[in-house]
């Protein structure tokens, strides 16, 4: 198939960990990568952010197009709406002058998806749309603080009714489709997000403590993605008191991503905020902010931590708990959306409730008491997210999507390939790649 990938405000290129970086370019890039791979003609679309950027760059044998739609400079993606008229024109032409037509877009978040209809009215092209979080189900969590217009309500809406095929992250994702915008669950498919088995795998934890220069006997407790408000890293923060004054026990938090490699609160306002809630908490010494760091590096914090945390108020799906787990790290998360579906309570992990430090102390007081229970749970997280987290079965599970897509057939008839049996085959294929490519260099 030739797909079009539309990703309004998410680059693959970009640099990930800053506020408007995050999963949806994790995603994109690696449901990209893996579908070139499995010999589909794959397009990225996603808005020129800076004016030297070429129209056309090469990812991986991906064509990344810099669409334009608004002025070439970064903007906050609650802004870029308006422009998306513009961005729409762009495709619609572009596409015109392709020598093939594309099989079928998947448009990534609403904007995208209002061009992609948009394109669908003019060209016929059918479209599969990943909301990636949903306008009021944020309004409910965010409230005012929801910076996106009351526009976004009617194009989900309209997204939810026109798109051929719907694809949902989790099951809570699936449900809210259609709470709050009434899909049809015939045509909504799970597909869940996954990790990048060359990025992360276990290291050994005293090994990767030595990579990054931190102690042994300390209990690590890694918090580790964007550093914006809803991501509830002051319940982290506050944990960390409860552990102090209730429990009597000492740990050290690791907070890494914001917009700058080095710390800083200009850069990175969040990290002013809660730098103020540890010294509040008494854990201003136990508490170190790392900054950004680069993909290749993620996976020393990961394993040289006792724990990773992840307490957003709520969470479409999360991909950094997954990314743990593939690392043999045990997860404690809040109960809400794919956080719930990822990590196995009391098994891989624990889940707690948002905003419940009190919660969240108590788990973290029984893991450092536990290290055995933390490591069961560790190797527990490692074999879940091989079964059923990889790229690869993910890219698989959306090709067959935009199969019925492309020939029209009903999601309720779709032959889909266990998701679970993929990724275990593509987990395998990878192993073996590696291992024989170690082989072949002596390493």
């Amino acid at each position: 198939m030739k797909i079009a990938l539309i990703s309004e405000h998410a680059s693959p290129l970009a640099v990930v960990g800053s506020v408007d970086s995050g999963g949806q370019n994790i995603y994109v890039a690696n449901v990209a990568r893996e579908l070139k791979e499995m010999g589909h003609t794959v397009d990225v679309f996603t808005r020129r952010d800076r004016a030297l950027l070429p129209l056309e760059m090469d990812m991986d044998g991906v064509r990344v197009i810099h669409v334009l739609a608004g002025p070439p400079r970064q903007l906050p993606k609650e802004t870029l709406l308006p422009h998306m008229p513009e961005f729409a024109t762009f495709l619609i032409e572009f596409f015109k002058r392709e020598r093939e037509p594309y099989d079928v877009m998947h448009a990534n978040f609403f904007m995208s998806g209002f061009a992609a209809l948009k394109v669908k009215a003019e060209l016929n092209i059918p479209v599969v749309t990943t909301f990636h979080a949903l306008g009021r189900v944020r309004r409910i969590h965010q409230g005012q603080q929801d910076g996106f217009p009351d526009e976004r309500f009617g194009i989900e809406d309209d997204l939810a009714a026109q798109s051929d095929m719907i694809v949902a992250e989790c099951p809570q994702d699936e449900a809210d489709l259609i709470e709050h915008y009434r899909a049809d669950p015939e045509r909504i498919q799970i597909v869940p997000c996954g990790f990048d088995a060359d990025e992360f795998r276990s290291v050994a934890r005293d090994a990767a403590r030595r990579a990054l220069g931190w102690r042994d006997d300390d209990f690590i407790v890694l918090q580790l993605g964007r550093l914006v408000q809803r991501k509830g890293i002051d319940n982290v923060v506050q944990a960390m008191g409860v552990l102090k004054q209730a429990f009597r026990a000492s740990a050290q938090l690791y907070i890494v991503g914001g917009n700058s490699e080095t710390p800083n609160e200009k850069a990175t306002p969040e990290i002013a905020r809660l730098r103020g809630i540890a010294a509040d908490c008494g854990v201003a010494e136990r508490t170190t902010f790392v900054g950004r760091r680069g993909r290749a590096q993620l996976r020393y914090f990961y394993c040289a931590a006792d724990v990773f945390v992840t307490t957003p108020w709520y969470e479409p799906f999360g991909i950094t708990p997954v990314e743990a787990m593939a690392c043999g790290t045990p997860v404690v998360g809040t109960d809400v959306g794919g956080i719930r579906y990822s990590v196995d309570d009391g098994v891989t992990g624990f889940l707690v409730p948002p905003r419940d430090p009190a919660a969240l102390a108590a788990k973290l007081s029984q893991l450092r008491r536990d290290p055995e229970l933390a490591h069961r749970m560790g190797q527990a997280g490692l074999a879940r997210a091989r079964a059923e987290f990889t790229w690869r079965g993910v890219s698989e599970s959306l090709a067959q999507i935009y199969t019925c897509a492309a020939r029209a057939t009903p999601a309720g008839s779709l032959d889909k390939v266990s998701i679970e049996a993929a990724n275990r085959a593509s987990y395998r294929e990878a192993m073996s790649g590696r291992h024989r490519a170690n082989a072949g260099s002596g390493s």
